[in-house]
């Protein structure tokens, strides 16, 4: 499997062009078609992803370290599947274990990184705006896994990437994303989550509504070009998709929403809520869930409208779509010196 230096149908410039960024840091700011390439590039290694041998040898030789300083299970897996099926030694670095922990800054944690001549830093972080802190002091591509409220890009693109498969798969030809309505509910404050899957979707045409409680809606958030909602009956009514977010208590001081028990009565996804959607609306949620909460069991596994394991399959792929990218100019793949 090599990498793919063509722009089909001229869907975007070709070689390097198509993705001229050397780090994604979020998804605010990319065009429609920087977008639409990442998406197309997944696909090749979703196919691979389905084959009894998953390995590809594009990034062979190459050193990839997951730096991550927040906790993770998915994203730091799928990002260590990612590298490994693509022939990178990958290595794993855990903040618990790290300088960090014993005082070391973050520009000198950085610095560290760089020495050590990594061709490409994954990187989450409880604090927003730490990826791009690091991205300025390395001089290989970053991807950033996830920082405090700010955006998780490759959340946001496997999230697009499996709406976009999803509607294929049932007949619908093109890109589904002009018109499409997607209902995004739960702690939108605290979540990067949402921010990335607002840019992206925004950016791609599709209708984005969003809804919380009155506590858990970021100020100001139709400059996002969202409709927000406090009513989630009222914001399902014919939404194509619907994503549901756990409450992110970590985060949280302070009484931000009632009880549990309360939550679920207004803001849990039940059966019933669901038909108030669209016929054949599907059901996301990016992880971990709060079964009983914000989403019921018999719907989060209800195969006829749940891409919640899609999500987690698309994640590899969508990952190993950005790794490979981002070190192609590193790689000197022709077209993108």
């Amino acid at each position: 499997m090599t990498a793919s230096n063509s722009s089909p149908q001229g869907r975007y410039p070709a070689g390097g062009d198509a993705f001229p960024h050397r780090d994604l840091l979020g998804l605010a700011g990319l065009a429609p078609h920087e977008l639409l390439f990442l998406l197309d590039e997944a696909e090749q290694w979703v196919d691979l992803n389905r084959h009894a041998q998953k390995r590809a040898e594009v990034l062979s030789g190459l050193t990839i370290i997951n730096a991550f300083f927040e906790n993770s299970t998915r994203t730091l897996l799928s990002f260590e599947i990612a590298g490994k099926r693509l022939g990178a030694d990958v290595i794993n670095m855990h903040a618990a274990t790290s300088s960090v922990k014993k005082g070391e800054t973050l520009i000198d944690t950085a610095l560290t990184l760089n020495a050590m001549r990594a061709d490409g830093i994954v990187i989450r972080h409880a604090s927003s705006g730490a990826v791009r802190l690091i991205a300025e002091k390395v001089d290989c591509p970053v991807l950033n896994a996830g920082d405090g409220q700010h955006e998780h890009p490759t959340q946001g693109l496997l999230d697009a990437l499996t709406m976009r498969r999803a509607f294929r798969e049932r007949g619908e030809s093109g890109e589904p994303f002009c018109g499409l309505k997607v209902v995004i509910c739960g702690d939108i404050l605290h979540s990067r989550v949402a921010r990335s899957n607002i840019h992206a979707l925004t950016t791609l045409g599709a209708e984005v509504r969003v809804c919380a409680p009155p506590a858990l809606m970021p100020a100001e958030i139709e400059q996002l070009k969202v409709t927000p909602y406090h009513d989630f009956d009222a914001a399902l009514a014919g939404a194509d998709v619907v994503m549901m977010l756990r409450l992110q208590l970590e985060r949280m001081q302070g009484q931000f929403v009632p009880s549990p028990r309360e939550y679920r009565h207004l803001y849990g996804l039940t059966v019933d809520r669901l038909a108030k959607a669209a016929p054949g609306a599907f059901v996301m949620h990016p992880g971990p869930m709060n079964r009983g909460i914000e989403i019921d069991s018999n719907v989060a596994d209800d195969p006829r409208c749940s891409l919640i394991t899609t999500q987690v399959e698309m994640g590899v792929a969508m990952r190993m779509a950005c790794l490979d990218v981002l070190t192609r100019r590193g790689r000197g793949v022709e077209g993108w010196q």
